[in-house]
């Protein structure tokens, strides 16, 4: 299987396609894809296929076996430890084989595609009060396939066991083209005819190493991931083959089809929260636990809670999450209660509240991503942590030990850290005994890799000298396989290696894993990344400057690729959610600017295409800047590529026409009437929305026929304190929020004037990537701000996206420029400058329902908190909805866009307005949320200034 050539992948994908129904893509962006998984490695893979069914993936694996190809199956790629990346042909099960085909209630048992999203089964099970039992943390994306090969656990094992404990039967294909059905026994598990349960051998392999396989395990470890699940072929465990498999990590056989176990999900459950000094004590006390059958012991330390997230939690430095459940929220609070009442900590309280239970289970889940940036001297964490060892990886991320002897392993855990000169922010499930840890390996330079190894050897050591397992959920992959010796032996490692000659004596499946292993240390993913920092505009201040760090962000956990419709404030990924495609998520955007920093496969540099055509969905709603667990910015760095991609280039039509919307908005300004006649002429707006690269399906929004500073003129008082900021949205197309503003501030006592001169955000010009009109725009908006400066106004700007770009783009593109940081501080959301500087003011109590959507920027910038309190005191009651519109600015008016754009409003906004009783105010401060509610529900969306404004008259306006 030596390296191929472009002829021999060519051919290889014309057999492929010629014999498999399934996608068959071996282009460039479909392979740097697939490049890396959530680990430190990378393997280049020679194509892709997305197999439609069983059959299917038996074809794909013939024609890889007669070429001589690798095959690794894969699902949504969050593997820590390597094991979903190879150099062969990957199957992807994420396309197609995504079904939970069958849910038996009576007999506890569902039958699932190895590509189902665990959330989608339990969702499934849960109609008939059941669940199925390990939940990792990427619960709303990993796949049963995934969690199979890994053996996943989550947080609660300590009730339901592991990925193998709830397995059944499995229906898998081997690189040889055998169709095998696993269960209990030798034999076929009563599953037709032709079916076999074990390769040839395998049988006489155990009968002759009895004595081995039944001393050769450590006991007393819940979670013993490592290595294969030999001794579940012991008779005395039951000959379980299909437990055998679990854990294989796709080098045994392809899976094509699982019957699992369901177990009975409490109706209520209620949350212990428990303070200790620090995580070893914490530890220590998390197995005196155990006997009350929690659902959950989880652990993690003060260095692990974002600044700002801890409120509510009890005193201590480190803390036990304990879940109970019951028939009952009563039942579930007593057990609570009676867990904080018998535990020996500092501190303890008991959660009820869903949401609350929520939130905190959210910093808990987050973790694998927070844990990645590491502060540079103390405090939080923080995903946008600057200075040196900021970043963190995944290099020693699960072991497990007996749950007795964690608190001590984690003293000399911590003392090995310090021992090498490194940290790391240990956290997991402390109920089984297993840690997480993300540890700030140098990996990009020579001697911070052979730190790596030599930490990695002599943390193997300690945990084998604990009695411990090297991975505890995660599997061995890359990361530990080279390590198994340490743990089981040189005899029983052998027998590894031929229990998977038995199933696959060609090597053919995911070969380098598990047994004759890459070592540790190579096909990191770090090595193929220019040293030398790339020549950038934008500052990226939380990276030191460099793009490539700013990339590496991205550590694959794959929060982006939950599929809709989404539940809850987030945001992040409209357009993945809309196309269900890597390309479209995060994650994917960010393996492929890496990969265009590598230069390997994607070669196109800022020219690429690949990277080209996967940004071109990306709506810029900002919502991985806070839903992505480390902040990954992929708005930025959409601009950033496009001010490369088209420089000295023709821009599309649309940039010419909406990146310089302010400049034509006030040219057209004093022709607002009859230019809006012309638009409702059919022919004349078709020819124009041609000429601007807009989609043929949207109507072009009418002008004002007043702008909001001309009125502003003949009614505003000049030279008050707070300055309220005329964006081109509110000046040129709804001035009536800026009236309505103005209106509001004055009846709560606050004096408003304008900036004295014209100003703009640059939004428009960032978001279509034209970066040096950007700053051109911005230093001159300085200028006109200095005397507002220097007297330290607070700036109201109403439209949340320029509110947003002022407070991150304008610092980050004019780094250079003090002024840019003054500007950005001093900025506030309307409900934020009420709240600030009229405390005391009461605004009208409107006691009326509201729907909408908050808009996206304000959710990953701004926050909405002063906006939710502005409306409760209103009387305005409801939740507006998470999400985004799909309009996002210039996007959802782009040729080519328009479905995209309403798919992402189906997501969340159409379907809260359809839900929305008569009489509801639609709630939407954006321009373009209020834009899309108009064109596609023929609603009226009205901004919170606007209502409160009507409130102070006698007779509200209709609709309001």
């Amino acid at each position: 299987m030596a390296d191929r050539t472009v002829a021999d992948r060519r051919e290889l994908e014309r057999a492929l396609r010629a014999e498999v129904r399934g996608e068959v893509d071996f282009s460039p962006g479909a392979r740097a894809l697939t490049t890396m998984d959530a680990s430190n490695y990378r393997r280049v893979p020679e194509g892709v296929v997305a197999p439609y069914d069983a059959a299917d993936v038996a074809a794909a694996l013939a024609v890889c076996r007669g070429h001589g190809v690798p095959v690794v199956p894969r699902g949504a790629g969050t593997s820590i430890a390597g094991q979903a990346t190879g150099t062969g042909v990957v199957l992807d099960f994420t396309r197609h084989m995504r079904s939970v085909l069958s849910v038996d209630p009576a007999a506890r048992t569902a039958v699932v595609q190895p590509g189902a999203v665990l959330d989608r089964l339990r969702d499934e099970a849960g109609r008939h009060g059941l669940t199925f039992g390990p939940d990792p943390s990427t619960h709303s994306r990993c796949t049963l396939g995934g969690m199979i090969g890994n053996n996943s656990c989550g947080s609660h094992s300590v009730a339901w066991g592991t990925t193998a404990d709830n397995v059944r039967e499995l229906s898998v294909v081997t690189y040889g083209g055998s169709e095998l059905r696993l269960g209990r026994g030798w034999g076929p598990p009563g599953s037709g005819p032709g079916a076999a349960g074990a390769p040839e051998g395998l049988r006489e392999l155990v009968a002759d190493h009895l004595a081995l396989l039944r001393t050769g395990f450590p006991g007393g470890l819940p979670r013993r991931i490592s290595g294969y699940a030999l001794d579940a072929l012991l008779p005395e465990n039951g000959t379980d083959l299909a437990r055998a498999y679990c854990g294989s990590e796709g080098t045994l056989a392809v899976l094509t089809e699982a019957t699992v176990r369901l177990v009975d999900s409490p109706p209520a459950r209620a949350l212990a929260l428990l303070g200790y000094a620090d995580e070893s004590t914490a530890a220590e006390a998390a197995a005196g636990l155990l006997p009350h059958r929690p659902l959950t012991v989880e652990g993690m330390a003060d260095d692990l809670v974002p600044d700002g997230e801890g409120k509510g939690l009890p005193r201590g430095g480190a803390w036990l999450f304990v879940e109970t459940g019951g028939a009952t929220a009563a039942e579930a609070q007593a057990r609570a209660e009676e867990i904080v009442r018998g535990a020996d900590a500092l501190d303890g309280t008991v959660v009820t509240d869903p949401a609350r239970q929520r939130a905190l289970w959210r910093i808990r889940e987050d973790a694998s991503g927070t844990a990645t940036r590491i502060p540079a001297s103390g405090g939080a964490p923080s995903a946008r942590a600057e200075g040196p060892g900021g970043e963190a990886w995944p290099g020693w991320e699960d072991c497990a030990v007996p749950p007795a002897r964690l608190g001590a392993y984690l003293r000399d855990f911590r003392a090995l850290l310090a021992q090498h000169g490194l940290r790391g922010t240990p956290y997991g499930h402390f109920g089984d005994g297993c840690i997480h840890v993300r540890i700030d390996f140098d990996l990009l330079g020579e001697e911070g890799v052979r730190r790596f190894r030599a930490f990695s050897q002599d943390v193997a050591g300690l945990v084998v000298a604990h009695g411990g397992s090297l991975s505890g959920e995660h599997g061995d992959g890359q990361a530990r396989a080279e390590l198994l010796p340490r743990m089981y032996g040189d005899e029983l490692v052998a027998l590894f290696g031929r229990f998977k000659d038995l199933w696959d004596p060609a090597g053919g499946l995911n070969p380098g894993m598990l047994v004759r292993p890459a070592r540790l240390d190579e096909n990191l993913r770090f090595a193929v990344l220019p040293r030398e920092p790339v020549d950038v505009a934008f500052g990226y201040p939380h990276d030191g400057g460099d793009f490539a760090a700013a990339v590496r962000r991205c550590v694959g956990v794959a929060k982006c690729r939950v599929e809709g419709p989404s539940s809850g404030p987030e945001v992040m990924c409209p357009s993945y959610r809309a196309t269900g495609e890597e390309r479209h998520s995060t994650r994917g955007r960010a393996r492929l600017l890496h990969e265009m920093l590598a230069g390997e496969v994607v070669t196109g540099g800022w020219r690429s295409p690949e990277v080209h055509e996967a940004l071109d969905l990306c709506l810029s709603c900002k919502g991985c800047r806070s839903d992505c667990p480390v902040d990954v910015d992929m708005a930025t760095y959409k601009a950033e590529f496009l001010h490369h991609h088209y420089a000295g280039r023709r821009r599309p039509a649309a940039h010419y026409s909406m990146g310089m919307l302010p400049r034509w908005l006030r040219a057209a300004a004093p022709f607002a009437r009859p230019l809006n006649a012309a638009s409702r002429v059919g022919p004349l707006a078709s020819l124009a929305k041609r000429l601007g690269g807009i989609a043929p399906e949207r109507e072009i929004p009418r002008l004002a026929t007043r702008t909001f500073t001309s009125w502003w003129r003949r009614n505003g008082t000049a030279g008050s304190p707070l300055v309220l900021w005329p964006d081109t949205f509110t000046e040129h197309l709804s001035p009536s929020v800026g009236r309505a503003a103005v209106r509001v501030l004055e009846a709560a006592g606050l004096g408003v004037s304008l900036p004295p001169g014209r100003v703009c955000c640059g939004l428009t010009y960032v978001s279509t990537g034209q970066l040096d009109r950007a700053r051109a725009v911005m230093r001159r908006t300085l200028d006109v701000m200095d005397p507002v400066l220097d007297r330290g106004a607070p700036v109201v700007v109403l439209e949340p996206s320029c509110a947003a770009a002022l407070r991150t783009d304008l610092p980050e593109l004019l780094a250079d420029d003090p002024r840019a940081r003054r500007l950005a501080g001093s900025v506030r959301t309307f409900a934020a400058a009420l709240e600030e500087h009229a405390p005391d003011w009461r605004p009208p109590r409107l006691d009326r329902p509201v729907a909408g959507q908050t808009h996206c920027h304000q959710h990953a910038v701004l926050g909405e908190a002063a906006e939710q309190r502005l409306r409760e005191r209103a009387g305005l009651t409801g939740e507006l909805s998470g999400g985004c519109c799909g309009l996002a600015g210039n996007f959802g008016f782009e040729r080519g866009h328009y479905e995209v754009s309403v798919a992402c409003a189906e997501d969340r906004l159409l379907p809260a307005v359809r839900a929305a009783a008569a009489g509801t105010v639609l709630l939407a401060d954006g321009f373009s949320c209020r834009t899309q509610l108009e064109q596609l529900a023929g609603r009226r969306g009205w901004h919170l200034a606007e209502v409160l404004a009507e409130g102070l008259t006698t007779e509200p306006a209709d609709g309001v």
